[in-house]
């Protein structure tokens, strides 16, 4: 059964990680209200859902972490609730079946009222996005063990969150959709690898070999940079460059060179930490900046 614990559960939901689940469906939400075909009941549905993902992710991978020892070595990151025992294992069991039924009940309200011809490839989608978020760090052989968890994320808040959720609103894929889908699916890499960052030797020490542990330190920075370069690129291309957009192309520009400024500069693993909540913040912003542009 489930313990009721009110700030275990809070912590190990990690709300500071949502603003990025909304980013990704309010820039879909954007991009149909460019081809005027949006809904708000989609919108407030489809941003509600991703948020359900994405605590079921965060339950997902305190247990998993938990499980496979990952957050016994770590010392710069909140506490764990799994691995502190402020939380349960049977207990967090329970609490991934009850998220994954929240998410599977709000994913089927959203479907019925999306403009779709047929479910089946969105219910195989929705199911994916579950499987994905449980096996990142929960199961046998988890994929984020194995550096592998920059590219789900990229397919599943750019090219889901960010394409799928516009399709909610047509009922059609758009190919002209890559390039913004791209450009928000490198921003929550970006944080991520934030995550990864302030992890790295943590990690290392319990086999888990992520793109920062991979990379290394100076690289893992490069890395980071890259990856606000290309987003920058992608809007580039995919803006007009005129008018207020031309505006907010230079926000975007001033707003990811100070966190890469911060990111060059921090000594410390901890301040990773510090670092991850402003950007969620940040990639929010930059989205809802575009309604007003």
């Amino acid at each position: 059964m489930i313990r009721l614990n009110g700030a275990a559960w809070l912590a190990a939901a990690r709300l500071r990680t949502l603003p990025l689940a909304c980013s990704a469906t309010l820039c879909g939400a954007w991009l149909a209200h460019q081809q005027d075909v949006f809904q708000l009941d989609i919108a407030v549905l489809a941003t509600i859902t991703a948020m359900a993902l994405q605590v079921f992710s965060n339950f997902a991978n305190d247990y998993g972490d938990a499980l496979h020892g990952a957050d016994r070595y770590r010392e710069h990151a909140p506490q764990r609730m799994v691995a502190t025992g402020k939380i349960a294992v049977s207990s967090m069991r329970w609490g991934l079946l009850v998220q994954a039924l929240v998410c599977c009940g709000l994913g089927l309200l959203l479907l019925s009222v999306a403009v779709i011809q047929t479910w089946g490839m969105w219910l195989v989608l929705g199911a994916s996005a579950l499987i994905a978020a449980f096996t990142y760090t929960a199961g046998v052989k988890p994929y984020g063990y194995y550096g592998l968890g920059d590219v789900a994320v990229w397919l599943f808040f750019g090219g889901l969150g960010v394409a799928g959720s516009e399709a909610l609103y047509s009922g059609q894929w758009q190919l002209r959709s890559l390039l913004p889908a791209s450009a928000v699916g490198c921003w929550c890499v970006m944080a991520l690898n934030l995550n990864n960052m302030r992890d790295r030797f943590s990690d290392q020490q319990a086999g888990k070999y992520t793109l920062a542990v991979r990379l290394g330190a100076r690289w893992a920075r490069h890395y980071q940079a890259g990856l606000a370069v290309v987003a920058w690129v992608c809007w580039l291309i995919w803006l007009p460059a005129q008018g207020q957009f031309r505006l907010w192309l230079a926000v975007v520009w001033v707003l990811t060179g100070v966190h890469l400024w911060q990111v060059y500069r921090v000594s410390q693993a901890a301040a990773f930490d510090r670092l991850l909540p402003q950007w969620s913040i940040s990639v929010l912003a930059m989205v809802l900046l575009l309604w007003w542009c």
